[in-house]
């Protein structure tokens, strides 16, 4: 786990899983792929193999890696903390056991002391599993246009306390949003497509509408970077 997060929304990172596949567009750029190629080069053996070179650049191999090893690292930390559950993968990826989401569950069942936040692009296998709903954990999904807006009715028919859905990075229009049972939205561009202030304001007005909290992380590298959250 790290300690530090630079994530504005979170403070710490619990990889109990690492390696992915590209799902979608929103993949293209994905953080995870070059870090993971970082800490390769670092030397650090659970980092092995899951990324190969494509055109000058990490990409996934498809190795998906459970580390049993990180289970319990949460139950180190007395005070409490924010955590985002597998920055450097995707819990609900196919690769991953339904046994070993079910002991993340434990894990985060057994530390009510800290809030963990779980963000998937595959939230039809989470709504499909019928997980125990707990106080301390945050259900969200990414989505990053109009062509992947049936994940937000999968995070909506999965039983949680706390909804958030991520549209970052944000590359193209996301139409008429429908945010029911929705508790936070978060916004986002990336360094290497440009993103519209229309399509940040329309989810903006959407938020307004509907009562959702709405957080600003930043523009694209084509704009002004800013950092704000914005109470709807």
């Amino acid at each position: 786990m790290s300690t530090k997060s630079a994530i504005e929304w979170t403070n710490a990172t619990w990889n109990p899983v690492v390696g992915c596949t590209l799902v979608s567009a929103g993949c293209t750029n994905c953080y995870a792929m070059s870090m993971s190629d970082r800490l390769e080069r670092m030397g650090i053996t659970k980092y092995e193999s899951l990324t190969r070179n494509s055109g000058g650049r990490a990409v996934w191999t498809g190795v998906v890696r459970e580390d049993e090893s990180q289970l319990n690292v949460p139950l180190g930390f007395k005070n409490p903390r924010m955590i985002f559950v597998n920055s450097m993968s995707d819990l609900f990826h196919e690769a991953v056991k339904d046994s070993f989401i079910y002991k993340v569950w434990e894990v985060m069942e057994i530390t009510p002391r800290h809030t963990y936040q779980i963000l998937t692009k595959r939230p039809k296998r989470m709504s499909e599993m019928n997980l125990p709903v707990l106080k301390n954990v945050w259900l969200g999904t990414s989505e990053e246009d109009y062509t992947v807006t049936d994940r937000i009715d999968y995070l909506r028919s999965t039983k949680a306390q706390v909804r958030f859905i991520s549209f970052e990075p944000l590359i193209g229009s996301v139409g008429d949003l429908n945010l029911i049972n929705m508790n936070w939205a978060i916004v986002g561009g990336e360094w290497a497509r440009p993103m519209s202030v229309e399509w940040v304001d329309d989810i903006q007005q959407a938020c307004i509408t509907q009562r959702v909290p709405f957080f600003f992380k930043q523009w694209s590298a084509w704009g002004q970077m800013v950092s704000c959250a914005i109470r709807s």
